[in-house]
Order: structure tokens, then sequence, then C-alpha cells
């Protein structure tokens, strides 16, 4: 058993907390690569209390010092359409953080933060960063901003008024942590923070982040949540070996049916060929007239 909370938990209890600000800040800047300081944290819509979600999924909305959105969102559950979702997310935060009759020059910068615990897409990385740019059809050449545009909108590049989204697909993680980032990935996967781990952030994870914080009623809540993961998780896996399973007999169904097929196919034609009638054939065969017909 680790020493430390995992991050789930942490996110839904604890990080909530100002005083705890400063282990999100240090995760959110080392992934960001931009010095993050978080002003407050915002209300979100799925911070839902129902038995399922508790341990399924749990989301975070803060906002840093210069007014940018950063949703940080932890999914434990295989969802198919989750790309839709993170979709979903952003352009919902753009329209509703933004008042009626205001400019578009108000919209609001997000970013969508998703630690998934499940096979994501097909990849052979651990983290992925999307963004928008528009390129030429006929240049290949990416569309810029005006110096005018650069000026006012305080940003270099259009992808830099976009949403932008990062994947972290931490149970791919299995490799010694080299990086900062890696460390990060490291506690999000094992729930372990290695001595020798330096990434922004996890000092204060150290420090507030231990089992031995937790009052009884917490760890009790705490293991709870935890069985409730490794019941969610082992549904899934016998979820998908059952599905491989009966696609397998159903493979081996076909497979022998399309066999069987084929040699009243055959059988047919040898009899054809020699002259037998054809209802006699589809008789003896099993094929229709029409079939025989055909061959």
């Amino acid at each position: 058993m680790s020493n430390y909370i995992r991050f789930d938990w942490a996110m839904k209890r604890l990080l909530r907390n100002k005083a705890n600000f400063a282990v999100l800040e240090g995760f959110l800047t080392t992934l960001l690569r931009d010095r993050i300081k978080i002003q407050k944290l915002l209300e979100s819509e799925s911070n839902q209390e129902e038995e399922f979600d508790k341990y399924n999924r749990v989301d975070l909305l803060a906002e840093d010092s210069k007014g940018t959105l950063l949703l940080i969102e932890i999914q434990n559950n295989n969802e198919y359409a989750y790309f839709q979702r993170m979709l979903f997310g952003t352009s919902k935060l753009v329209t509703e953080y933004i008042n009626r009759g205001e400019g578009y020059d108000k919209v609001r910068k997000v970013y969508s933060i998703n630690i998934v615990y499940f096979s994501l897409g097909h990849g052979k990385d651990i983290v992925y960063h999307g963004k928008t740019e528009f390129r030429g059809i006929h240049q290949n050449d990416i569309l810029e901003l005006s110096p005018f545009q650069r000026q006012t909108f305080k940003v270099d590049t259009v992808s830099q008024l976009y949403p932008e989204y990062y994947i972290l697909k931490v149970n791919d993680f299995n490799q010694v942590a080299q990086t900062p980032l890696e460390e990060w990935i490291y506690y999000l996967n094992t729930g372990e923070i290695p001595d020798q781990a330096q990434a922004p952030g996890l000092n204060a994870a150290r420090e507030r982040l231990k089992l031995d914080r937790m009052s009884k009623d917490e760890l009790k809540a705490y293991y709870r949540h935890l069985d409730n993961i490794v019941i969610l998780r082992d549904n899934i896996n016998t979820e998908r070996a059952e599905g491989r399973a009966e696609g397998r007999a159903e493979g081996r169904a076909e497979g022998l049916e399309a066999g069987r097929q084929e040699e009243r196919r055959q059988n047919a034609i040898r009899m054809k060929a020699k002259g037998f009638p054809t209802q006699d054939i589809a008789d003896i065969t099993g094929l229709s007239p029409e079939e025989i017909d055909r061959l």
C-alpha cells in the first residue's frame, strides 16, 4: 500500500482547499511548461456524488492569474466517445464563461487536461497534446496572426486563442521516470512518490497527501473508494474477456458455416457437371434452385 493518497481522491476531497493549491500548481506548471498560479476554483458541472461517479470520474475547474480556465478531469472507466466528451467540455466552458453582450475578444482560453486510466485511441506515447491550427490546402502554410492581433491578444499564434487538450494515458507508463512530467505520471499511475522525485508540486504532495494525515473516517471512505475502483476495473476486464470469447465463438461458428456452404457449392458443381437434375441437387445439397443455376 502506498504512503500517499491517490490523485483522484485528493482532487475530490483535498486539493479544493486553497492551502493545497501548490500541489495542483506544480502539476500544471510541469505539464504546461509555464508558471501557473491558481487564482480560484470554479464550480464544475460533473462534481457529482452518485455512487458510480464517486470513483468513476472526478474533475476540477480552476482559473489562473491570467483568467485562463483549466479543466482537469480523471476518468477511470473506458468511454468510447471520450474524445467528443472533451470537445463538449471545452465548448461548454467557452460559452458559459462569457457574459451576454461581450465581444468575442472576451472568449476565455481553455486547457482541457485529461488523466485517463484506460486505453484511449491507438498510439505509442503516454502524453498527447492537441491544438487548433489553420493550414493552407495549396501552400501548406500556417495562418498567422496580424501584428495588431498579436499586440491586442498578447499571444503569438492562432492556436493560443483556442482550447488546447492534454491526454495523459497513465496506465501505459511502465518505465523509470526521467523527467519532471514522468515523475508526475509515475505518481498518478502508482500513488507513490520516489524520494528522488523533484518535479514542481511533488514536495507539497509529500507533505499534504500522506495517508497518515487522514482521520479514521476519512481512511475508511478512502479504502472504500479504492475497493470500488478495483471492482470497476474487474468489471471492465470481465466484459472485455467475455466480449473476446463471444467474438471468437462467433468467428468459429461463422467459419464453420462458411466451410459447410462452400462444401455444398462444390458438391453441387460436381453434380451439375454430371447432369443431375436441378431439383435433385437442391434436395441433396440444401441449396436453392436459383443458387444452383448461378453455379
